[in-house]
């Protein structure tokens, strides 16, 4: 069939649709011919047209299509040399999904013929496969960029006020019966008015979604009947997942994300996309060839000196090649895609070290950041950095430029150690609380530098961490081994689900120490979906490939004490910018008075001293927290004051007495948290000066004075 075709532009890079016709622009180095294959459906054995992109620029084919339209579904095929010891492996009986797709129609139908090599063969990669591929690739989808916000902005909570939610899109409103069935799991369920309420009462500023960018299922999940059910596999970086659209898969999916976050938004909640830059879903050599591979395989990915191999940081298989312009350029489009035309709001790097390696090393400086820095959009919104990847030297907490969060593992070890009774110092539980000081603060950081969690995806849930000392994910096709050096677990005496009832009353008090903690350090709390209410996998402590009840939330078994616990928590301390700071404790006195902003206490009401610190079995310490010591402004210059308090952690195995502070601290307190009987009453007991109070063992007891009474 002929198509009618005019040269093209180079730029922009994809489909672009443009209200007459479609632009198609391809960047391929190293090819020698491109076409592009024009399909009906996606699942096509063959296409109904083809199109020799015959304009070339600055390694750029392109064309214009002035009879094509949105749901427009194309694939390449792209020709060249097929010699993996140089790094090339182009197959043209391949078709290839496009970089820059705003959508891709259906999903991977796993067949050897998605292999650029023979299978079973004994040269492996070193073979080609001439089996045509069409039938079994999804399509990429021409999409309509049209679409009406209704004047909705981006809400741009500062960090200091952001609570983040980790939360899958599937995952979360699976189960919820409160929430259409036709729609559960998709983005409208995560845009509908139960969602948006849920997350209000709970008190979210932001919900950071795990990956939404198109991703594979592996081939060897889905032939153990699993699938890759976090999505860290990603072959589209323009590509909302067609798995999470309830309305169709010819552009639909783009539009069903873009209502979801203009509800969100309109409701007041950010958006932040977990994103995969690092690597694809091609795997290493031995892996299928879907799109970069077969585009332009050198010009894509870090390839070992024997160009056959990939370098891998990753765990993955491959590592994108960030240090190339056009791969650099590829990222950067993605960004500026996702906030320009879908508005969201931030993002998380997974393993964020792996784009800034200058070859080898990790660059702080690297071009990457140094991009970012400059670029008008992407600068401004969230950037939050997963510090590591698993190449030599792979852990950076605290190595990112200014203007970046991190997720701080370092924070996370600490305070489960601190909980579960291990061997730690108290100085490092007093850093991580104030907001990790040592890691940021040299760099002109705050302590909003610090994006603080207890659990992630990747790992126990909350419930489990209180509940297993092993791992149990026989599910996964992996064995029990003791998990306590990774997870930093302990399971309050019974391995498992018990009825025992002093174990569970334990439990349920550790899990209010975790939440407590983490929402009275200084820094970004985040929580993950479903521990505010006791989710369990189970002893699942990597869930990836769970798609199915032991990853999703069960609602209807949900702990509404904790649930109820964890709302007023993040309520009162939203209240209290004595808890979200924008700067550092100075531990100095403040301007025009005697009272330093913070100081630390023993339970005899004495103020520690430097060899108290070093006390690897000391577990208890007293704060106390100067509400006129925040050295922070309102919107109109006014010096803002809050209450003072006095914070008591105490993680002995029994209770303590604690004396409190002399009179210059305050004359008298009234108990807003204990977490010891899971209460929070603003009205609570009252204690003078220099009283003694007993502190229940395992918990934490917040005291609070009014400003008016601060003296």
């Amino acid at each position: 069939m002929t198509i009618e075709s005019y040269p093209g532009s180079p730029y922009p890079l994809g489909a672009t649709w443009d209200g007459k016709g479609v632009n198609f622009a391809l960047f391929a180095e190293n090819a020698t011919k491109v076409e592009l294959c024009l399909f009906k459906s996606s699942d096509d054995e063959a296409e109904y047209a083809k199109v020799n992109l015959t304009e070339r620029t600055h390694h750029v084919w392109h064309t214009y299509l002035p009879e094509a339209k949105p749901g427009q579904l194309y694939g390449y095929r792209v020709h060249g040399p097929y010699e993996p010891h140089n790094g090339h492996r182009f197959n043209p009986h391949k078709v290839l999904l496009d970089p820059y797709a705003k959508a891709i129609a259906g999903t991977i139908e796993w067949h050897d013929s998605l292999f650029g090599y023979r299978m079973g063969y004994p040269d492996k990669d070193l073979s080609f496969s001439k089996t045509d591929s069409a039938p079994y690739i999804p399509k990429s989808v021409v999409v309509n960029p049209t679409f009406d916000w209704e004047g909705i902005e981006m809400p741009k909570i500062p960090y200091h006020k952001t609570i983040i939610y980790e939360t899958h899109v599937k995952g979360f409103t699976k189960l919820h019966p409160d929430i259409p069935e036709e729609i559960r799991g998709t983005y409208a369920a995560l845009g509908h008015p139960v969602t948006i309420k849920y997350l209000h009462e709970l008190g979210i500023t932001a919900v950071e979604l795990m990956p939404v960018h198109h991703f594979i299922n592996d081939r060897h999940l889905v032939e153990k009947g699993l699938s890759n059910y976090w999505g860290y596999n990603t072959i589209g970086y323009f590509a909302p997942d067609v798995r999470y659209s309830s309305s169709g898969t010819h552009g639909e999916q783009v539009v069903e994300f873009k209502e979801m976050v203009k509800a969100l938004h309109k409701a007041g909640i950010e958006v932040i996309l977990d994103v995969v830059y690092n690597h694809t879903a091609e795997g290493n050599q031995m892996g299928p060839t879907l799109s970069f591979r077969g585009i332009d395989n050198v010009g894509y990915y870090r390839l070992t000196e024997d160009q056959r191999y990939y370098m891998d940081y990753t765990g993955t298989g491959n590592t994108l090649n960030a240090n190339l312009p056009h791969v650099l350029r590829l990222i950067m489009d993605s960004l500026r895609y996702w906030i320009l035309e879908m508005h969201v709001d931030g993002f998380r790097f997974d393993l964020a070290a792996t784009l800034a390696r200058e070859l080898h090393e990790v660059d702080r400086l690297s071009a990457f950041f140094d991009i970012i820095h400059q670029d008008p959009v992407i600068s401004q919104v969230k950037l939050i950095a997963e510090p590591w990847d698993v190449g030599e030297g792979g852990y950076h907490v605290g190595n990112f430029p200014p203007g970046w969060g991190e997720w701080n593992g370092k924070y996370r070890d600490c305070i489960r150690d601190y909980w579960r009774g291990a061997d730690s110092m108290l100085a490092e539980f007093a850093e991580r609380f104030t907001g990790s000081s040592d890691l940021y603060r040299d760099d002109y950081r705050s302590p909003t530098a610090s994006i603080n969690f207890i659990t992630a995806h990747d790992g126990f849930t909350l419930n489990d961490l209180v509940s297993y000392n092993e791992k149990h994910n026989m599910a996964n096709g992996e064995g029990n081994n003791d998990g306590e050096s990774h997870n930093r677990s302990w399971n309050c005496g019974i391995e498992g689900a018990t009825n025992d009832p002093e174990v569970l009353a334990l439990r349920a008090k550790q899990k209010r120490n975790f939440l407590t903690t983490l929402f009275l350090s200084q820094g970004v709390p985040m929580l993950v979906a479903g521990d505010e209410f006791s989710r369990t996998q189970q002893g699942n402590n990597n869930a990836y490939c769970q798609d199915n009840e032991i990853s999703w939330l069960n609602w209807e078994h949900a702990d509404k004490d904790l649930l109820e616990f964890t709302k007023r928590l993040v309520k009162f301390c939203k209240q209290h910018p004595v808890f979200n700071r924008r700067g550092w404790f100075k531990g100095q006195p403040i301007k025009g008075g005697k009272l330093k902003d913070i100081v630390w206490f023993l339970p005899e009401g004495r103020e520690m001293t430097e060899e108290n610190w070093s006390h690897d079995y000391a577990k208890s310490l007293g704060v106390y927290m100067n509400g006129k010591g925040l050295h922070a402004k309102g919107p109109k210059g006014e010096q803002i004051i809050d209450d003072s308090f006095y914070v008591i952690f105490n993680a002995h195995y029994e209770p303590l007495k604690y004396k409190l502070p002399p009179k210059k601290y305050g004359e008298a307190w009234h108990k807003v948290i204990d977490t010891a009987t899971g209460t929070m009453d603003k009205k609570g007991e009252h204690y003078t000066y220099g009283k003694t109070l007993e502190v229940a063992a395992r918990s934490v007891v917040v005291l609070e004075q009014p400003k008016k009474k601060t003296p």
